[in-house]
């Protein structure tokens, strides 16, 4: 048994395919981690969701901002409109069944055995680790209940960024998500920006990644994220794993196999 964790799809189902065939990926053995934004920018959004709904029980993945922009879309309140693919998407038979599988999805994966961390874009350096899971329940609560239409109304902010145990209610939830999901750099105090977005060495101080600031994890865990396509997983320091080599960019998409660090890529089939 394997378990293979890979960066974000955007839709890239041929590429996922391929990738999934290169390593011989067994659903009856192996797991899959995903690190969200499953669907957007690539060409086929519906086939990705389709197959990662049939091989649930192997599949453990995290929502990216992507996914909960989609799932916004689907209640009407989210503030972009959809492109083809995710048009066609929205207007697919299965529609609800998808939607109601994506809304139960987790914001963020912990396996204690391996000492995996993974959410989509990374952890805050304010957040330990009882802090991060916490927050992140509260969120898949929101998600899968009955007020998840209140949140995506707000969702689309980017305050509060600083955080604060004191935080509740949409705030609370609105920076859960943007440090789960949007978040790239941060003051040194942890505090989050949430506009820019440029190479680490062309960001003005005193921004820095948020994994260049110390962090309340213990050194026992790997933190895997995905996100940050133009950092191309490189530059990380160590026990951070960057997945997102950009394949909806023209890039490609990586699977890291767990067990023995090896990683395999697929090219992207289009470019952009």
């Amino acid at each position: 048994m394997s378990t293979y964790l890979v960066g974000d799809i955007h839709g890239c189902y041929n590429e996922l395919q391929l990738l999934l065939a290169k390593v011989k990926f067994n659903p009856d053995q192996d797991k899959l981690w995903l690190t969200g934004d499953l669907v957007a920018r690539g060409p086929h959004s519906l086939e990705v969701l389709r197959l990662l709904y049939q091989l649930n029980n192997c599949v453990k993945l995290v929502l990216g901002n992507h996914d909960l922009n989609l799932l916004a879309m689907y209640v009407g309140k989210s503030r972009k409109k959809p492109k083809t693919p995710l048009k066609n998407l929205l207007e697919a038979h299965d529609i609800q069944s998808l939607i109601n599988w994506l809304r139960n999805q987790p914001l963020l994966q912990i396996d204690e055995k391996n000492k995996i961390i993974m959410s989509h874009a990374g952890i805050t350096p304010q957040w330990d680790l009882k802090t991060a899971r916490t927050c992140a329940c509260e969120m898949a609560e929101v998600l899968s209940g009955e007020s998840y239409l209140e949140f995506f109304e707000s969702m689309y902010e980017n305050t509060p960024n600083n955080w604060s145990p004191e935080l509740t209610g949409l705030e609370r939830l609105r920076f859960s998500t943007n440090a789960l999901t949007r978040m790239r750099y941060c003051f040194p105090n942890g505090q989050l920006d949430m506009v820019a977005k440029t190479l680490p060495n062309r960001t003005p101080s005193p921004l820095k990644p948020w994994f260049s600031i110390p962090s309340l994890i213990t050194k026992d865990y790997t933190i895997i994220f995905g996100h940050w396509a133009a950092l191309s997983g490189k530059g990380l320091p160590n026990g951070i794993i960057g997945l997102d080599t950009g394949c909806c960019w023209g890039g490609h998409l990586t699977a890291l196999r767990w067990e023995d660090k090896k990683t395999f890529i697929q090219t992207s089939l289009h470019i952009k």
